[in-house]
């Protein structure tokens, strides 16, 4: 897709940072300007993050505008603002494919483009890479300059705080910059702060402020009174004494909207030594009123219509597995009030917001802290309550300590409702959800159980609920196939399968959502075809029966195969000596790139073609025999 530049002048001139430091400073707004409106005419035609983005602008024009990037670092948390990062560093044409198969990574992704320092997708990242590679321009004496940039959402993670603790003792040159979109600042309070700013950031008020600490060090009384004074001085205009406790030299907050402020502030602050703070204030989905009005509806948008009011009403569809947890969440608060949701910042996500409104006292949301979410969810199981941890099967990655710790080892009576398992698409390595039966399989004390369907899920979530014990429930983004969830909730028999069709010689076992794929091998082949459910306990006696009658396995799942559901029933047929021949379908030993979720199957062959094309290899191997 071309885009006629003729719209945007200086845009055009900045396709590269190195471009962009040859403009006047007081060209920048409109620059920023351009960069806006160049971001909204992409992202509504290709689809993608889209208000995060708006909010960052004039920080990005600013930092590429100040630092020597490539070589000096700008490290970005997460990455849903990094969009006008990319259209600055070189990948401005390349625009419209971004999170489509073969196109533009979604986030920054170090094999994409030099100018992304650190592959991220997941939070709070920023501070702790930011720091190690401080550290090391610091040994070799290099100069560089590195900037952390982090969201006060992101923050809150307890990573975040680990690593401004650690900066603070170590104490080297580095910024971290946080974008805060949730706070406002009016605007004479806005130009108070864009003065004061400019004044503590300054070389006058550093070094008076340094020297009068050497010379007034001596003299304990003196000193501790004008360290007072300063921490006066500053807590009139900013409130950044916690960030000044743990080592670093806080500036703002500052109007993150104000380009040329931004220059002038961070340019002061590239030269400060030690570890330095800016908080700038921003407004997601900024020069695009509608995003502004709905910034979590405009987070990430389909392709629309820029001059309409709003986004276009979503088409009814298949409810998604996620709108099946939410109901039955619902459902089960209202039979038992010890039922307690917990969800690390993922309300929407998770469909949670009809149980937060409905039962306010009983929802926890704990923002981006997963490992506090876990073990908050002990504490209450402890107590005698029933808590229900709703999250994303790779966010649960990083509460894995306490999962097994705090939880499992405890036995404690948890259920993790597991959203996004399997392959998520268009976010791409980062949030697919590829490994979590291969880590939760190995610990011990937990039930796993794959739903094959909407039904399946919601008695599954009932089953787990119930079960006196660990027990997750792991399901995929996206609609369901179109079976009803029954309204009347039943007990599913631990480890125990379902049969969809019998057969003969060749026995496909499917884990969880791919189910449907298999039916067309499944009929072709005159194959049986086993709804497994559950990964731990493993169906033995159903297995036992396969093992005698068929001469051929094939398992399925969208798992990672090493130390997937496959591998385990590998590991029970090869202790029972079985003698047939076995195939595993699954996802690959490597990352999983983006992509739409059909075009990932087929291309790993787990579509229903890929699945009857492996399968008939299987068969073939086995005649040959």
């Amino acid at each position: 897709m071309h885009i006629d530049m003729t719209d945007y002048p200086l845009l055009d001139k900045a396709n590269l940072p190195e471009q962009l430091r040859l403009l006047p400073q007081e060209q920048l707004p409109q620059l920023s300007q351009e960069l806006r409106q160049f971001l909204l005419k992409t992202v509504s035609q290709s689809s993608g993050h889209f208000a995060s983005g708006l909010g960052t602008v004039e920080l990005t024009v600013a930092l590429h505008y100040v630092y020597n990037t490539p070589f000096d670092r700008v490290i970005w948390d997460v990455g849903h603002q990094a969009y006008p990062h990319k259209i600055l560093t070189g990948r401005r044409e390349r625009m419209h494919t971004i999170r489509q198969k073969d196109g533009l990574h979604p986030f920054p992704y170090r094999e994409e483009s030099e100018y992304d320092v650190l592959s991220v997708g997941h939070s709070s990242t920023s501070i702790s890479a930011a720091l190690g590679m401080a550290i090391a321009a610091q040994q070799a004496k290099s100069q560089r300059k590195v900037v952390a940039v982090i969201g006060d959402g992101a923050i809150t993670a307890g990573m975040a705080f680990e690593a401004l603790n650690h900066a603070g003792e170590v104490k080297p040159d580095m910024l971290v910059i946080l974008n805060d979109n949730e706070m406002s600042i009016s605007e004479n309070v806005g130009a108070l702060n864009q003065y004061f700013a400019r004044i503590l950031s300054g070389s006058f008020y550093t070094s008076l402020r340094e020297g009068g600490k050497k010379i007034l060090r001596g003299m304990p009384p003196l000193h501790e009174l004008a360290s007072k004074a300063e921490e006066h001085f500053k807590g009139m205009v900013t409130p950044g004494t916690f960030f000044e406790e743990l080592g670093f030299n806080y500036i703002g907050p500052i109007d993150g909207h104000d380009v040329l402020s931004l220059v002038d502030t961070i340019r002061n602050m590239r030269q400060l030594k030690g570890p330095q703070l800016l908080h700038i204030v921003t407004k997601k989905g900024k020069g695009y009123a509608p995003a502004e009005a709905d910034p979590i509806g405009y987070h990430a948008v389909s392709k629309f219509d820029p001059s309409a009011s709003s986004q276009p009403a979503k088409k009814a569809g298949l409810p998604s597995f996620s709108n099946i947890f939410g109901q039955w969440i619902c459902d089960m608060a209202e039979q038992d009030e010890r039922l307690q949701a917990i969800t690390p910042a993922m309300r929407e996500g998770s469909d949670l917001v009809a149980y937060s409104r409905r039962f306010p006292k009983r929802y926890f949301d704990v923002a981006i802290a997963e490992q506090h979410a876990v073990t908050l969810a002990a504490g209450m199981a402890i107590e005698g309550l029933k808590p229900v941890v709703a999250i994303y099967s790779s966010f649960l990655q990083r509460g894995y300590d306490q999962l097994i710790h705090d939880v499992a080892l405890q036995q404690l009576d948890v259920l993790f409702a597991i959203d996004r398992a399997g392959i998520v698409g268009a976010d791409g390595p980062t949030h697919q959800g590829a490994f979590d039966i291969s880590f939760m399989r190995c610990i011990p004390n937990i039930t796993i159980m794959v739903p094959s369907d909407e039904n399946e899920c919601r008695q599954m979530l009932y089953t787990g609920y119930q079960h006196p014990g660990v027990a997750a429930v792991r399901y995929p983004r996206g609609s369901g196939t179109g079976i009803a969830a029954e309204e009347k909730m039943e007990l599913l028999p631990i480890g125990k399968a379902r049969l969809v069709r019998q057969g003969e010689q060749l026995a496909i076992l499917a884990f969880g959502p791919l189910l449907a794929a298999c039916q067309l091998a499944a009929d072709t082949l005159n194959a049986t075809l086993v709804d497994m459910r559950f990964v731990k306990p493993l169906d033995e006696q159903l297995l036992q029966q396969l093992m005698r009658s068929h001469g051929q396995i094939l398992t399925v799942e969208d798992n990672a195969l090493m130390g997937g559901a496959g591998s385990a029933v590998n590991e029970y047929l090869v202790q029972h000596h079985y003698q047939g021949k076995v195939m595993n379908l699954g996802l690959p030993d490597e990352f999983i790139k983006h992509g739409s979720q059909q075009e990932i199957y087929q291309e790993l062959g787990l579509d229903s073609q890929g699945i009857l094309t492996q399968a008939q290899a299987l068969t073939a191997l086995s005649q040959a025999k």
